[in-house]
Parts: structure tokens; C-alpha cells; sequence
């Protein structure tokens, strides 16, 4: 399989001789993964955008957007300069300094969360012995931007739906946070690298028997209600509390929001695709030595982005498939269902990983 690692090092090696300083060489580097990210980022949200339009409008026996650019793909770009010229209100009686600050919060923490995920073999930003606990810690912060903007909007409606949030995300963190405890015992590792390399043989959803297939489900469900979409987006119930948190923004501020959302759905499954299917790595058989051979020619960059894409689809089908849930029966679901059989099923895997069973 092509190994990024090498470009990298060539490019590192060619910034030092042009140089001749280490310091200046990785500031130059640094600045480079930036604007890379920040890129990726607005590419990635623009189409999850449009790729979420045109998978409702397939449900729903639609077209979706079909107007600007081929197939629509210009619409959402097309949207991105409108809301870039919109006008930025400021409202009376409202914390001016939280209300700026809360849209910068909940990207800050989608952005450091992206930052994490292998996108190849060989091209991950920042790879260190606790990156999964780094992964849960910053994908935490959001809550504190969705708060923020509830509170400091001075609005009955957008502090309903910040307590909303903050009580929904705070509950389903610890499903999320037990189903990937139960992956990084298998994996015996915190490293998303080792992680990786621990699959090389086959995927956690195949090797690890049924906790696997389990805490896999419990995830995606938490994944769901963790990124408010539906049918767990009680935060933003347009039919109850108009636009929920963000109701009081607009221009690039709402724009805030919205990426945010996307990113953090392509986040879900990012990870889903790393503690369950192997990241970057191609589909492997033990003992078909040809057919693996085959699997490797595809580009690791091609496996991780297809399998994170099509685990989107699955979290969207989610939304247009099922209708929303009431506050307490969002609660209860956490609470009295998943909670309970995630502890039992962290316990199952400790069992299955001590005697032995697992592949």
C-alpha cells in the first residue's frame, strides 16, 4: 500500500534544505495544515450539504438540487456567498462578547476533532499515545459554544433549546464514551495509529464477535442524538422553538452553526470508520493472500473517505426515516436502554478479550 509518510518526509527535508533552520521549516509546516484544514473543511461541509439535499430528496421521490451546476453542485456554494454577504444583526440586551463567541467555540472544537482523524496511511496530523482520549476530550467543548449561545441570546426559545442540548449531550457522551472504551480495550491501545495497524488483518466489527457489533450500534444511535440531528434534534425543533440555540444569528455566525453540524456528522463517522472498520485500512482476509493484494492497490485515502461517507448515509437515512422523539423519551432511551447495556456490554468485551474468543 502507498505510504503518504514519504512524501511528507520528502517535503520536510526539502523545506529544511531551502531554509536551513528546523524552526522555520515546521512553522512553514504548520501553516501549510492549517489553511489545509480550514480547506478541507469548507469543501467537506459544502458537500455533505448538498449530499444530505439530494439523499432526502431521493426519499422523499424528489430532485433536489438540480439547477446550479451539474446535478446541483453548485448550490451549495451558491448559498456559501449568499451567506457570506448577509448582513450581521447586533441585537439589544443580549451578552455581546458570548454571543460572538459561541459560533467560534463550536467550530474550535469540530476543527480539533478533524484534526485527529487518519486520512491515509501516512498522512495524520498528530498521532500520540492518548489520541482518542484527546478526541472525546475536544469533541466535548461544543456543548460549551451551544450553551453559550442559548444563554447569551436573552431569548426564552434559545435557552430551551441550549438546555436541551446541553442535557442531551452530556447523556449521550457516555454512550459514546463506553462504546469507544470497549473498542480501545480490544485494541489494547489509545493510539489511533495502533488502533489502525491492530486491524491490519481484519476490522474490530468482524474480529471483535457480538460486544463489537453492539457497542457499534450504540454509537451510531449516540453519534446521532450527540450531532442534534434527527430524530434527536430536539435542540432545534423548528416547530417548537423556531430555530432552537441559533435562532438570534445570522450571516457567517449562523454559517457557523450549520457547518459545524456537517462536520461533526463526517466527524461521527470518521471515527466510527476508525474503532470499527480498520480507518485507512483496505478490507483483508486472512489467508487470501491474492485478494488482499488486490484491496491494497486502492488508495488509503479512498478507503478511509468512502467508508466515513457511507456511514454519513447511514446517520442521515436516520433522520428522513424516523420522526422526532419528545424530550423524555430522548432521555429515557439513554438512560434507562443504552446506558445499561453499554456497561454490560464493556463487560462482555473484557470477557471475550480474557478467555480469548475474539479473532
Amino acid at each position: 500500500m502507498q505510504d503518504l509518510s514519504l512524501f511528507t518526509t520528502w517535503f520536510h527535508e526539502t523545506l529544511l534544505s531551502l531554509f536551513g533552520h528546523e524552526w522555520i521549516a515546521v512553522t512553514l509546516e504548520c501553516l501549510l495544515i492549517g489553511v489545509g484544514l480550514l480547506l478541507l473543511y469548507a469543501v467537506l461541509a459544502l458537500f455533505y450539504i448538498w449530499f444530505e439535499r439530494k439523499v432526502c430528496a431521493a426519499f422523499q421521490c424528489r430532485l433536489g438540487p438540480n439547477r446550479v451546476g451539474p446535478w446541483g453542485l453548485l448550490q451549495s456554494i451558491a448559498d456559501m456567498f449568499k451567506i457570506l454577504i448577509k448582513e450581521l444583526i447586533t441585537l439589544n440586551h443580549v451578552d455581546k462578547f458570548l454571543f460572538a463567541l459561541a459560533p467560534y467555540l463550536v467550530i474550535i472544537a469540530s476543527m480539533l476533532a478533524f484534526a485527529v482523524l487518519p486520512w491515509g496511511n501516512g498522512l495524520q496530523i498528530i498521532d500520540f499515545n492518548v489520541g482518542i482520549f484527546f478526541l472525546v476530550a475536544v469533541s466535548s467543548i461544543g456543548v460549551l459554544g451551544i450553551l453559550l449561545a442559548g444563554w447569551s441570546s436573552n431569548n426564552k426559545f434559545t435557552l430551551i433549546g441550549a438546555l436541551r442540548s446541553g442535557a442531551q449531550m452530556v447523556s449521550y457522551e457516555l454512550s459514546i464514551g463506553l462504546s469507544v472504551i470497549t473498542m480501545v480495550c480490544l485494541a489494547g491501545t489509545m493510539s489511533v495509529g495502533g488502533i489502525i495497524e491492530a486491524q491490519r488483518d481484519l476490522w474490530f466489527i468482524f474480529s471483535g464477535h457480538i460486544p463489537a457489533i453492539i457497542a457499534f450500534i450504540i454509537y451510531m444511535i449516540a453519534g446521532t442524538a450527540e450531532t442534534n440531528r434527527g430524530p434527536f434534534d430536539l435542540p432545534e425543533a423548528e416547530s417548537e422553538l423556531t430555530a432552537g440555540y441559533h435562532t438570534e444569528y445570522s450571516g457567517i455566525h449562523f454559517g457557523f452553526f450549520y457547518l459545524a453540524e456537517y462536520l461533526n456528522l463526517f466527524i461521527v463517522a470518521g471515527v466510527a470508520t476508525l474503532l470499527f472498520f480498520g480507518g485507512w485500512m483496505p478490507f483483508h482476509v486472512p489467508g487470501w493472500e491474492g485478494f488482499n493484494a488486490i484491496m491494497d492497490y486502492i488508495p488509503s485515502v479512498i478507503w478511509f473517505m468512502g467508508k466515513a461517507i457511507v456511514l454519513s448515509f447511514i446517520i442521515i437515512w436516520f433522520k428522513w426515516t424516523f420522526p422526532r422523539l419528545r424530550i423524555d423519551q430522548l432521555l429515557s432511551l439513554e438512560w434507562k436502554y443504552l446506558l445499561p447495556i453499554n456497561l454490560f456490554n464493556l463487560a462482555l468485551m473484557v470477557a471475550v478479550i480474557t478467555l480469548g474468543w475474539h479473532f
